[in-house]
């Protein structure tokens, strides 16, 4: 089913002016100079980790893929630009017919990466290339930030299960991306129904305090509950007084209650007394879910505590405290004409404070020690070492303009999950610290 059928404010018919002004007069001048066909290399890249963070996660490229197909500038969208005089006709009859034909190679999504690494390389002409800029870093710096927080968290909860539910902490639409990059870092369900409709995410949700308020007491909302959704439903026992709640709860819905979820106090005491409440009543199987604004630092200092599930949600959506990866999109190799067989040349600005950039269409390798644990991310221009063929990390993503590596969420997932599991064991420690892998350049030939 197309979900644009249903009108449901996930999807959007061109993701043409996603873009930045500047994209379009770049695109106009390119044009009238004669340079606009020469062949290009742009590469998204980050410079550094967000502070203290050990390694980065890609996120979002299955949302590129869709958002370059899309890429199309309708009647709508051309008579926008020509009112308000952007681009000049010549452009605008050349936008009419924009197609992206060229290719996109990349890191698969759920893998890892490093200051450096080259994410996603965009090739094909200047002008083709250069539109697509703002888009897809767009995506991939707000997914990619998510992915990084949810792994975290996942890491700390150490096999608990996490439920994303950010959804009224951020904006509609990049909740729905939120819950998708949240499940790619490990996250197991949402709270978000688009996420699950446009997803397939599993999602879940019972009742908040309002159930609770809403009724004349608090036996009356369990057994309203109970009545409605079953014995293995979630009761939230913190409307009150907790332990009044648990043995309430227990006497309503019986031993084979399903969860009670606890939404605020001191959690690690609270959880630890309302087990023992839980076991006393011969509960001993149902489960303990905290919330309350968690984090990763909060999940870990629970982990002693008998809590079987965390829901979060303002912490995961906003990235914990690093809403973006930093992300850019540079131009690296360009060729010297026009001519479709001209030689790339290696093209980077020279700059101080930071902001350096290296030239050449690169490739990049993961090496591994002798017990099979990565030690270095490789990167280089021209031919790649034979003791590194079979570690190269970019999949080819767009070929001639096709999406050729569309892929179920869940392999993204569980690739995130191996390439996690295959760093050293300091990559999930929450102690603040570099990179866990160094990264190494290897130069060459920027190749042809």
């Amino acid at each position: 089913m197309n979900t644009a059928d249903l009108g449901l404010p996930v999807d959007v018919p061109s993701t043409a002016l996603f873009t930045d002004q500047y994209e379009l007069t770049m695109l106009r001048a390119a044009l009238t100079a004669g340079t606009a066909e020469r062949r290009s290399v742009f590469e998204v890249f980050t410079r550094r980790l967000p502070n203290g963070r050990r390694y980065g996660v890609v996120a979002g490229t299955g949302r590129v893929l869709d958002a370059v197909e899309n890429f199309r500038f309708d009647p709508g969208v051309l008579g926008f630009l020509r009112e308000r005089e952007i681009v000049d006709e010549q452009t605008l009859e050349w936008l009419a017919g924009y197609r992206f034909s060229g290719g996109i190679w990349g890191y698969p999504e759920g893998e890892v990466y490093f200051p450096g690494s080259p994410i996603m390389r965009v090739e094909g002409t200047f002008a083709e290339c250069v539109l697509l800029e703002t888009v897809i870093l767009s995506i991939l710096n707000h997914d990619s930030a998510i992915a990084a927080a949810a792994s975290r968290m996942s890491s700390a909860a150490g096999g608990r299960p996490l439920i994303e539910m950010g959804a009224r902490r951020t904006h509609e639409l990049a909740a729905v991306a939120a819950s998708r990059a949240a499940y790619v870092g490990g996250f197991a369900t949402t709270s978000d129904l688009a996420a699950g409709f446009r997803y397939g995410i599993p999602t879940v949700g019972t009742s908040a305090h309002a159930f609770t308020l809403l009724h004349d007491s608090e036996r009356d909302a369990f057994q309203a509950q109970v009545n409605t959704l079953g014995r293995g439903t979630t009761l939230l026992v913190d409307t009150y007084d907790v332990a009044e709640a648990v043995r309430t709860a227990v006497e309503v819905a019986g031993t084979d209650l399903g969860a009670v979820r606890i939404d605020s106090g001191d959690l690690l005491l609270v959880a630890h007394r309302v087990r023992q409440q839980l076991d006393e009543l011969g509960a001993t199987d149902t489960k303990i879910v905290v919330t309350s604004d968690l984090d990763e630092y909060a999940i870990a200092s629970l982990a002693a505590a008998p809590v079987d599930a965390y829901g979060v949600g303002t912490q995961l959506v906003t990235g914990s405290g690093h809403p973006t990866s930093s992300m850019v999109y540079k131009l690296v190799a360009r060729a010297e004409s026009t001519d479709r067989k001209a030689p790339l040349v290696p093209v980077a600005k020279k700059s101080t404070g930071g902001k350096t950039s290296v030239g050449g269409r690169k490739w990049a390798a993961r090496r591994l020690d002798a017990y099979g644990v990565a030690e270095a991310e490789v990167i280089g221009t021209g031919p790649v070492p034979a003791a590194l063929a079979d570690r190269q990390l970019l999949v080819e993503l767009v070929k001639g303009g096709e999406v050729v590596a569309r892929e179920p969420l869940d392999a993204v997932r569980d690739r995130h999950a191996a390439a996690r599991a295959g760093l050293p064991m300091s990559a999930t420690q929450l102690s603040r610290g570099e990179p866990v892998l160094p990264t190494e350049y290897v130069h060459g030939a920027s190749g042809s």
